[in-house]
């Protein structure tokens, strides 16, 4: 469910503003999407996993507040990072 250090590290690499930015919001969200995305395989598996649907529910709602967060900072980073991500249509 979690995520491995190296595939965060590869994370913040390439959304964050230098190497080793993991504080960087676009970083962030890059990092919650994957956690997200385990989890949600987590649950095809595990239907009945009630106390890990709340976590979930706490990620995606972290990742809406920094998106949002972002999309008034700088529309085009946050346009640009939904389409790398592939989180919108």
């Amino acid at each position: 469910m979690s995520i491995t250090k190296e595939k965060k590290s590869e994370l913040v690499s390439k959304f964050g503003k230098t190497e080793t930015d993991s504080g960087a919001t676009e970083s962030q969200v890059a990092i919650l999407s994957t956690r997200i995305k385990n989890l949600t395989e987590h649950f095809k598996v595990n239907p009945k996993d009630h106390a890990s649907k709340r976590g979930l529910l706490v990620l995606v709602n972290r990742r809406k507040r920094l998106l949002k967060y972002l999309r008034r900072r700088s529309e085009e980073s946050y346009k640009q990072l939904i389409a790398q991500l592939g989180l919108r249509k």
